[in-house]
């Protein structure tokens, strides 16, 4: 709930007596802006792909559910649980790796740990992190100009943040 809140610009305020309960007041912005939801794209885009996608996530379920999303379309994908495992799979893998999309929060190394190995290997490998976690909650660990998919993620969203990543880096 906080990185929500927090995302959103906004405050939460807690109240608690023992015996008593507990008060969650979620103070959120006001705008004037009009909503944007539900508008499309002029143009359709092509979110399919042939690039090489090393995604790295500790849960088993999330990462056969990116593998899966990202395999249908056309993507080659390798899959790693954890940093070591997906450092030494680049130490052996010969082939080209065009991406790598990893967790931000996993036991053993951190996903900025994780990116900064990887690159000592593959210099110049665009990343895509993804987290559960809000951008402003991440921040601090991150910096502000990393590309950021937020956990859930739809197939759609995957397949554009994928792209806009891999299209900036040409």
């Amino acid at each position: 709930m906080f990185g929500i809140v927090a995302q959103a610009g906004g405050e939460i305020q807690l109240y608690s007596e023992p015996g008593i309960g507990t008060t969650c007041r979620v103070l959120l912005p006001t705008t004037d802006r009009t909503p944007t939801i539900g508008r499309s794209p002029t143009e359709p885009r092509d979110l399919h792909g042939t690039e090489t996608v090393l995604v790295v996530e500790d849960e088993d379920a999330l990462r056969e559910v990116a593998r899966r999303i990202l395999s249908r379309n056309g993507y080659v994908v390798l899959t790693s649980a954890n940093g070591p495992e997906a450092i030494a799979l680049v130490e052996r893998h010969t082939g080209v790796i065009d991406l790598l999309l990893t967790d931000v929060i996993m036991p053993q190394m951190l996903g900025k740990e994780v990116a900064a190995r990887i690159q000592e290997f593959r210099p110049g490998l665009p990343v895509l992190y993804m987290s559960g976690y809000a951008r402003p909650v991440l921040g601090p660990t991150l910096g502000e100009e990393i590309a950021l998919l937020e956990k859930p993620f739809s197939e759609q969203l995957l397949l554009i943040k994928v792209r806009d990543v891999l299209e900036n880096v040409r």
